[in-house]
């Protein structure tokens, strides 16, 4: 009996001392971070690391309020509905009834398309009621309304647009609107989180959440068949709920600043399946601002023609090789009176940053210069060989001054109205389309010789039939480049019947 008691005995101060150095072991681990259940691990990973980075102190997202900037941000958010009513030449085209043609008046007939009507979103920027949203929500609308979460409607008008950005600046009359006050994209971190706030499937006042997935994404509209190099792209991805009719609607960050206008998504079904992209408050802040100004904005030009480092390693590699850095642009020539020339600036430099700001490629540029206005001085680095050279540099406008231009209709640019011919007149002058030149005064066709009467049938190789399509045709031409500013006219005077060909320079 003595003997079993003492094994009983021996058996429990095992145990108690085992208890005792597994609570003292457990204890010390807790206390110096080191317990196993902080140690994030799964049963084939190789590496066993800390959940946690030494010295980095994180808030998990269930402690994070989002409700304060959501709050702060959906009164200010708007659902936006445009309407595009084409003219009644572009609204109407003849088709052919078989059934007419035998048994009625010739078999052809008119009908009417119905007007083209979208939805997105829009951020209110000021309390008097100026709206900024996506210029794609309202390219081509005729009728423009604004519908604030209070269920009030408002008439919008456009005050400008900026299609290389994608920004378009609206006003509504009224006061005391609330606004989501400009944060700082620039400070934005990867992994911070942000909130998409707008009207998907016209669902009104949605709110999303998500963080920064990167910064400065480009090549995104080339994706979808655009060109990379008549957009400007510099674009905020997160991982926030973005669906069709959230464009133009706002990023906020926690605290509820405005740091970004959603835009668009990348995807292959048209919904939302993971990122989507919005372009930085920087960049949005500063085109607003110049439309409410001048009615256009105000491009900073280096005078630089740049290549794509990738670019120059398949077309010239022994250039290439003998480059020291590979990321930057290749400053490949210069244009006419160029002020990086003028600054030391040569060719075979590499540009490598803007103002201390790195430069990795050529969307990355244009990015940084669309921050900048004409007159304006940066500081340009580049690489030359071994050697890292700093120039000043200012920046000048498409015309090669530091003056700002303002905006000019193109109807006050080419100095004339002009008329829509009636069937009728077209059959007397047995064409299909034309537009007939009225009220010429001072502007460019009169510079040209042209005078009242004369019949535009093409501009550009492109038939026009309506004031509108001059307008269009002209408007983009503005946006070439100055060396690519021609308006080649296409035309006859009815008591001549010669045809003439007119080519008009659209530069100022």
């Amino acid at each position: 009996m003595e003997k079993i008691l003492k094994k009983i005995l021996i058996v429990v101060g095992v145990a108690a001392i085992s208890f005792a150095t597994s609570f003292g072991t457990m204890t010390y681990l807790s206390k110096t971070g080191r317990n196993s259940r902080n140690v994030s691990e799964t049963e084939n990973s190789t590496f066993k690391q800390p959940a946690r980075l030494a010295g980095y102190t994180s808030v998990a997202a269930e402690n994070i309020d989002f409700t304060k900037a959501a709050e702060m941000s959906v009164n200010a958010v708007v659902h936006i509905k445009s309407v595009a009513n084409a003219s009644d030449r572009s609204n109407s085209r003849e088709y052919f009834d078989p059934f007419e043609f035998f048994f009625g008046d010739g078999g052809s007939r008119n009908y009417r398309r119905q007007p083209r009507v979208g939805f997105g979103s829009g951020v209110i920027i000021s309390s008097d009621g100026y709206i900024v949203t996506n210029n794609h929500v309202i390219e081509g609308a005729n009728e423009i309304s604004v519908t604030t979460n209070d269920d009030k409607e408002y008439k919008a008008k456009l005050i400008g647009r900026d299609d290389l950005t994608d920004v378009a600046l609206l006003k509504i009359e009224g006061k005391d609107f609330p606004v989501i006050p400009f944060g700082n994209s620039d400070a934005l971190k990867v992994g911070e989180w942000v909130l998409a706030v707008g009207n998907p499937f016209n669902l009104r006042s949605t709110v999303t959440a998500g963080i920064v997935s990167a910064k400065g994404r480009a090549d995104l509209v080339a994706g979808y068949g655009g060109s990379r190099q008549d957009k400007i792209e510099s674009y905020i991805q997160t991982d926030a709920a973005v669906n069709p009719g959230n464009s133009g609607g706002a990023l906020v960050n926690t605290r509820g600043e405005l740091v970004g206008i959603n835009t668009l998504i990348y995807s292959e079904t048209g919904n939302f399946v993971g990122y989507s992209f919005a372009i930085p408050i920087s960049i949005v802040k500063k085109v607003v601002t110049d439309i409410k100004e001048y009615g256009m904005v105000q491009r900073a030009m280096l005078g630089v023609m740049i290549t794509e480092l990738e670019a120059l390693k398949e077309r010239e590699p022994q250039v290439y090789e003998k480059l020291k850095v590979n990321e930057g642009v290749y400053v490949s020539g210069f244009s006419n009176n160029s002020s990086s020339q003028k600054a030391g600036i040569q060719v075979g430099d590499v540009i490598i940053a803007i103002n201390g700001t790195k430069i990795k490629n050529y969307n990355e540029l244009r990015g940084q210069l669309s921050r900048y206005n004409p007159g304006d001085k940066i500081e340009v680095q580049v690489k030359r060989g071994n050697d890292t050279k700093k120039f000043t540099v200012e920046l000048k406008n498409d015309q090669g001054t530091t003056d700002a231009i303002r905006y000019q209709a193109p109807d006050a640019i080419l100095g004339a109205t002009f008329k829509e011919l009636s069937n009728e007149s077209k059959q007397r002058l047995g064409i299909s389309s034309g537009l007939e030149v009225t009220d010429i005064k001072n502007g460019k066709l009169k510079t040209a010789g042209i005078r009242n009467g004369f019949i535009i049938l093409t501009a550009n190789d492109t038939r026009v039939s309506a004031p509108d399509d001059m307008n269009k045709i002209v408007e983009e031409i503005r946006k070439k480049d100055p060396d690519d500013r021609g308006l080649y006219i296409k035309g006859f005077y009815p008591e001549v019947r010669k045809m003439e060909y007119i080519a008009i320079d659209l530069n100022d």
